[in-house]
């Protein structure tokens, strides 16, 4: 990006398939409200696999994530990923671009960006399809990764902290009581994470119009909390408890600085 001759760089996912109006939707967008960073959404194209559906459905649903990805609430409070990102030439020296931490890079950035004054904003038609994981040990590695990384971003930025980061966190340890109690003779608290991911089941199937694909997606949303919450509690206890910097805590959360390139 240092050597580049453009103005704009988009920056996308070596998994990611584009749409062939992706750059005119980018193009007009940004024609009628110039920004110097933008995201767009990503979904399942017909051609992926069930599991790869399943898990787009978790990672980008109102009923687990709140659609945080790419839903039209969050146009003018949006943070770009960038598995779906463009980004100036102007913001990207300013900023200096992406950080060593990863995977967290993308919203360090887009906090940065928001501090310097930068505008971003959603642009919800310049989409992407997303292939992601293909397996569910690779799947809990990913969402491990991000809670790990998420109490270092509050650490660097405190002002973003919000209670909502806790949520997978508080699901796991609720639902791991909850059967605790149901073998106590108290159903109740395990019956209502039965209705939510009922739920979960018939949201599923509506967006998906699979049957097998909700059943994955139940599969996808225990791993998706347990991972994220695993890491997010486990990051948290020791950048609290612990003396070391995160780079020293975390070794494999950082890319390693050749210095030669310095």
């Amino acid at each position: 990006m240092k050597l580049a001759k453009g103005n704009y760089f988009i920056i996308l996912d070596s998994d990611c398939i584009l749409p062939k109006n992706y750059l005119n939707e980018v193009i007009k967008s940004l024609n009628e409200n110039f920004v110097d960073c933008f995201g767009g959404p990503d979904a399942a194209h017909s051609s992926f696999t069930n599991l790869q559906k399943a898990i787009n459905f978790t990672m980008t649903s109102f009923i687990t994530t709140g659609g945080i990805r790419g839903r039209k609430a969050s146009v003018t409070k949006f943070q770009p990923r960038s598995f779906n990102m463009g980004i100036s030439k102007v913001a990207f020296k300013a900023t200096g671009g992406f950080g060593r931490i990863h995977p967290g890079e993308d919203p360090d950035l887009s906090i940065r960006l928001r501090k310097l004054n930068f505008k971003t904003k959603l642009i919800p038609e310049a989409f992407v399809y997303h292939k992601r994981r293909i397996s569910w040990t690779k799947f809990f590695k990913q969402v491990y990764k991000f809670g790990l990384a998420r109490p270092i971003l509050n650490t660097w930025h405190p002002e973003t902290k919000k209670l909502t980061y806790w949520f997978p966190t508080l699901f796991s340890l609720s639902l791991l009581a909850s059967f605790v109690l149901f073998f106590s003779g108290i159903e109740l608290p395990l019956k209502s994470f039965g209705i939510y991911l009922v739920l979960s089941f018939i949201v599923a199937l509506l967006s998906t119009k699979n049957i097998i694909v909700p059943f994955l997606a139940i599969i996808a949303i225990i791993i998706q909390f347990f991972g994220y919450g695993y890491g997010f509690l486990k990051s948290t206890l020791m950048l609290k408890l612990s003396k070391k910097s995160a780079e020293q805590l975390f070794p494999n959360l950082f890319f390693r600085v050749n210095q030669n390139d310095i």
